[in-house]
């Protein structure tokens, strides 16, 4: 069981993660992708996988409630790379589709918290960064401090 809670507990960290895989999840705990999906029903009465989209429509739902992103945004945010299995994900555990969500959960009047906000609160789009550090490309506010060092090469001609 406590192999199992490694998977799991990867699972509840890296929900976000688009690259979060079984294969990620089973090497956490130990097991082989197939000896870890068995095992990982009979512990907790569903597969890994719908566990991890349960995760992410939770996060989901949570993001259409107090933030203003748009539901590409939200979808990429928690870790979905498509759109339309978002949707017919989100249908199938609420009933409803994101953007009927919103519209039933946000009282009149009720403010969001803007998307900048939200955006930096969660990390931006976690691929993109992570894509930009492994490459050594400056992320966004990382090189600032050394282009504000460096002297403009076109004032030297």
């Amino acid at each position: 069981m406590r192999q199992l809670r490694l998977g799991k507990d990867a699972m509840d960290r890296d929900w976000a993660e688009p690259e979060l895989d079984l294969g990620v999840v089973a090497a956490h705990a130990g097991y082989s992708r197939y000896h870890f999906i068995r095992a990982f029903k009979e512990a907790y009465g569903e597969t890994p996988g719908q566990y991890l989209t349960h995760r992410r429509i939770e996060r989901a739902e949570e993001m259409l409630r107090s933030a203003d992103l748009s539901v590409t945004e939200i979808c990429h945010l928690v870790g979905f790379s498509s759109l339309g299995s978002f949707s017919a994900g989100f249908k199938a555990r609420t009933g409803l589709t994101p953007s009927e969500y919103r519209a039933m959960r946000v009282g009149r009047g009720a403010s969001l918290i803007p998307g900048c906000y939200a955006m930096l609160w969660a990390g931006g789009f976690p691929t993109a960064t992570l894509e930009k550090r492994r490459a050594g490309r400056p992320v966004y506010g990382d090189g600032d401090q050394q282009e504000a060092a460096s002297p403009d090469r076109s004032a030297e001609s």
